[in-house]
C-alpha cells in the first residue's frame, strides 16, 4: 500500500501542535515525482500524508481530501474540525496531503531552497498534480475506495488549490469547498486597498481609540527610531530577539507590526484558538483593551502598542523575545516557500492609498516587487499567469465548488462573493473571519456561522448522492443511514 520509504507511524490523539486530531490516523510518506511534466527528470521526494479510516465504511463511501497549503500539514489537520466532525456522518475516509516544499515534504531535503534549479519545482501546477496522483494511488491501494467519491476541502491558499483542482481535474473529485479562497486577488481583478480596508474596519468596529492609536503609532515609531538611542529603546521595549540597528531594520519592524494586525483580523474567532498563535476568543477586543488613549505621544503610545501586540505573540506568557524578522506567521506558515511563490505565480497585491486606513500610505509597486524578486530568488513574477491558467472571473463553466467567505476576513476582498453559476454557490458568512467555517464547532459560534456549515453539508451530500446515482452504486452503510443530515 503506497510507495513507502519508511514504516507507517500510528498516532492517537497526539500531534505536532497542541490541538489534537480527534481521530486515530496514520502518517504515510508517499514517493512523489518532483516534476510531473518533464520526462527527463526522474527525481522524487517524500510527500507526507495523514490518513484516517476510523469512520470509513470501506464500501465505496466518500473520501474527504484536504489540499495542503503553505505550512506544516498538522497545523491544518488540527484546525479543520469541520472535516473531522463530519467524517462519522458521511462515513468518510479523511486525508490531509502536505504541500510540496512545506512542512517536511521537501524535494531535495535541506537543499530545497538552495538554488533555482531545486526550488523551481514549487508551483501551483506541480502541487495540483501531486494531489491528482495521490488520489489515484489511494484508490488503487484501497480496492474498496475505487468507487468512492472524493470531496476536496481547503482554506485560504488551500481553498484556492481546492477550487482550481476541481477546475483542472473534475473527473477526480465530485466537488470542492473552497473556504476563504482569494482566487480573484490578482492584478487587474482586485483593488489592492481591499485587504487593509477590511483590517481597518475590524479594529475600528471594536474601538475608535484603538484604531487611532494604531494609526498614530507609525509616525511615532519613525520619530523614535530616527537615531541610535531610539532604535535601542524600541529593541528593549519590545524585547526583540535581534536588535534594530538601521533604517532597514526599522522598516522591517514596522512591516512586522502591520502583518501582526492583519493576522489578528484574519483570526478574530469567537472561540479560543491555536492556529497561528495561542489566542483568546475575539483577540482584537483583548488587544484593543490595551489601546484606550489615542492622545498619548511617542514612547507612552509605543509602550501601549507593545502591550497590545503581546496579546498576539505572548498571550500564554511563554515567549522570551519577539522576532520581527520571522515572516512565517508563528513559525507554522509561509517562510521561504511562500516568498518564492509570491515571486512567481501567487502575486496578490496589498496596498494602502486611503487616508482613513490605520496603516501608513504605501502603494503597490510592481516594478519594485519584480526587482526584489530578482534579487532574492532570481525570478520575476508572472502577475497574470493565474488568470490565464484558471480564468479569473470567467469560471461559469466550472461546477460543484462552494466559495465561502467570512465577511470580516481581509482575504474576502479577493474572494468570490457572487454566484457565477448555480453549481458555484457563494456563501458570505456574516461576522466570520478567515476560513472560520472549516474550524471545529465551538460554544460561542454565531448563528450565521452555524447556518453556513449546515448549508455546506447539504450541498456536499447532494454532490455525493448525484455521484452514486450516476454510477448506480450506493454503499450499504450509506443506504442504511437515511438520516444523514
Amino acid at each position: 500500500m503506497f510507495r513507502l520509504i519508511v514504516a507507517s507511524i500510528f498516532f492517537s490523539l497526539v500531534s505536532t501542535f497542541s490541538t489534537p486530531i480527534p481521530a486515530n490516523y496514520t502518517v504515510f510518506w508517499y514517493q512523489q515525482k518532483v516534476d510531473h511534466f518533464n520526462y527527463n527528470n526522474n527525481d522524487t521526494y517524500q510527500q507526507r500524508v495523514i490518513i484516517s479510516t476510523d469512520h470509513w465504511c470501506t464500501d465505496g463511501c466518500p473520501i474527504f481530501f484536504y489540499a495542503g497549503n503553505e505550512g506544516d500539514v498538522f497545523s491544518f489537520a488540527n484546525n479543520t474540525g469541520f472535516m473531522w466532525e463530519n467524517a462519522p456522518r458521511f462515513k468518510a475516509m479523511v486525508i490531509f496531503a502536505e504541500h510540496r516544499y512545506y512542512g517536511e515534504s521537501l524535494p531535495y531535503g535541506d537543499k530545497a531552497f538552495s538554488s533555482l534549479d531545486k526550488v523551481g519545482f514549487l508551483s501551483v501546477e506541480q502541487a495540483l498534480a501531486d494531489f491528482a496522483e495521490l488520489i489515484q494511488e489511494i484508490k488503487s491501494s484501497y480496492p474498496a475506495a475505487r468507487q468512492s467519491p472524493v470531496v476536496m476541502f481547503g482554506g485560504s491558499y488551500g481553498g484556492m488549490l481546492a477550487a482550481w483542482f476541481r477546475m483542472k481535474y473534475p473527473h477526480l473529485i465530485v466537488g470542492a469547498l473552497a473556504a476563504s479562497a482569494p482566487i480573484l486577488q490578482f492584478p487587474g481583478l482586485y483593488e489592492c486597498n481591499g485587504y487593509n480596508s477590511i483590517v481597518t474596519k475590524s479594529f475600528r468596529s471594536y474601538s475608535e481609540q484603538c484604531y487611532l492609536s494604531i494609526k498614530n503609532s507609525w509616525e511615532a515609531i519613525d520619530r523614535i527610531g530616527a537615531n541610535e538611542d531610539g532604535l535601542k529603546w524600541l529593541s528593549s521595549t519590545f524585547g526583540l530577539c535581534k536588535p534594530l540597528t538601521s533604517a532597514d531594520d526599522l522598516t522591517a519592524f514596522s512591516g512586522w507590526l502591520q502583518d501582526t494586525f492583519g493576522s489578528l483580523a484574519m483570526i478574530d474567532y469567537p472561540n479560543p484558538a491555536d492556529f497561528l498563535e495561542p489566542l483568546p476568543a475575539y483577540p482584537i477586543g483583548v488587544l484593543c483593551s490595551k489601546l484606550q488613549d489615542s492622545t498619548k505621544q511617542d514612547k507612552p503610545l509605543i509602550v501601549d502598542i507593545f502591550n497590545a501586540v503581546s496579546v498576539y505573540y505572548n498571550y500564554s506568557g511563554q515567549r522570551s523575545c519577539f522576532d520581527y524578522k520571522d515572516d512565517s506567521e508563528g513559525g507554522r506558515l509561509g517562510g521561504n516557500g511562500w516568498g518564492f511563490q509570491s515571486c512567481t505565480e501567487m502575486v496578490l497585491p496589498v496596498c494602502t492609498t486611503l487616508n482613513d486606513s490605520m496603516f501608513p500610505l504605501q502603494p503597490w509597486d510592481l516594478v519594485q516587487v519584480k526587482a526584489d524578486c530578482l534579487k532574492n530568488f532570481g525570478v520575476s513574477p508572472e502577475e497574470l499567469k493565474a488568470r490565464w491558467l484558471f480564468g479569473g472571473t470567467n469560471i461559469s463553466t466550472a461546477s460543484n465548488i462552494i466559495f465561502s467567505n467570512g465577511q470580516r476576513d481581509p482575504w474576502s476582498a479577493g474572494g468570490v462573493l457572487q454566484t457565477y453559476a448555480p453549481s458555484l454557490p457563494a456563501i458570505i458568512i456574516e461576522g466570520a473571519c478567515h476560513h472560520e467555517d472549516l474550524r471545529s464547532t465551538g460554544p460561542n459560534d454565531p448563528i450565521p456561522l452555524i447556518r453556513a456549515r449546515q448549508k455546506e453539508i447539504m450541498i456536499i451530500k447532494d454532490w455525493i448522492d448525484q455521484y452514486y446515482q450516476a454510477i448506480n452504486h450506493l454503499p450499504n452503510e450509506w443506504a442504511r443511514d437515511s438520516n444523514l443530515i
